[in-house]
């Protein structure tokens, strides 16, 4: 199945040197549009809905702390992509594009999503998925080889992007973090949207007993992603979190608190690259 050329916002130039990899050779070209993708304008407290409640200023655009920290640590990161990865879900989304309008990096919303554009839509990929499962992955892969060898990106990666040494090793030239969000959570999301799975697989929440029949799934899916997931250069944990800020619920760790949590390790990323360099010089 012919590919067509993705379209979406490149930096003007590269970055002149990778924060942790050395970029792989530009062998692809890429097209742009005209503008760049919007800025997030509301940052929630939950990463669900908001219920219709009065937002407070603080609410209607990314902390101050995150946007100070984003800028503490922006010169070092000199402009390396960054690479989200994790089970499907609304925190990822929100923390993707949080971060993304922080950095001032380009926002992707998944591999998958792309693969799907560079198919011709979503019924094309579907089609072309089913009846070539593997053309499909060659495909994925593609579209990882074009983001991998650009810098000022922020992609929040499809579950199919951990699923070979060939993706995983091109999401390597970019910072990646891991997303974890408890599976339960995963679960009452996509159980409470009624809707299809935070993976790529349809889950049945129509009946009384689906909220168990999804965890069981999500957790399947998870322990398969799980190995992918850990190679990550960083883990940026919602349970860690919440038990770090003292909340009962987890439902009350915000969109801030993993995007600080991201930059932290970000940040303790950049450090240690310049210790290694430091550390490599010669006397």
């Amino acid at each position: 199945m012919a590919m067509r050329a993705l379209s979406f916002v490149a930096p003007s130039s590269p970055p002149p040197s990778p924060l942790l990899r050395s970029n792989p050779p530009r062998s692809l070209s890429l097209f742009s549009p005209k503008s760049s993708p919007p800025r997030l304008r509301r940052s929630s407290r939950h990463h669900g809905s908001s219920g219709g409640s009065r937002m407070s200023l603080a609410e209607l655009e990314p902390s101050l702390v995150v946007k100070k920290k984003a800028t503490e640590i922006s010169s070092d990161l000199k402009g390396t992509s960054i690479f989200l990865v994790g089970m499907n879900c609304a925190m990822k989304t929100s923390v993707g594009k949080l971060l993304a309008d922080a950095l001032r990096y380009y926002y992707f919303d998944s591999s998958d999503s792309l693969v799907e554009q560079a198919c011709g839509g979503e019924s094309s990929a579907k089609l072309f998925r089913e009846s070539d499962e593997n053309g499909f992955r060659d495909s994925e892969t593609e579209v990882l080889k074009q983001l991998s060898s650009m810098g000022r990106l922020l992609v929040c990666t499809g579950d199919g992007a951990v699923k070979s040494s060939t993706n995983l090793a091109l999401l390597r030239y970019g910072i990646l973090i891991w997303i974890d969000v408890p599976i339960e959570l995963l679960a009452n999301e996509a159980v409470n949207a009624g809707a299809s799975s935070p993976s790529e697989t349809t889950l049945d929440t129509s009946n009384s007993d689906s909220f168990l029949k999804v965890l069981d799934e999500l957790s399947q899916r998870y322990i398969e992603l799980k190995e992918g997931y850990g190679t990550a250069d960083a883990t940026v944990s919602l349970q860690k979190i919440a038990t770090k800020q003292g909340y009962e619920d987890l439902d009350s760790v915000t969109t801030e608190d993993m995007v600080l949590e991201t930059l932290k390790e970000i940040e303790r990323l950049t450090r240690l690259k310049k210790m290694m360099e430091a550390a490599a010089r010669p006397f």
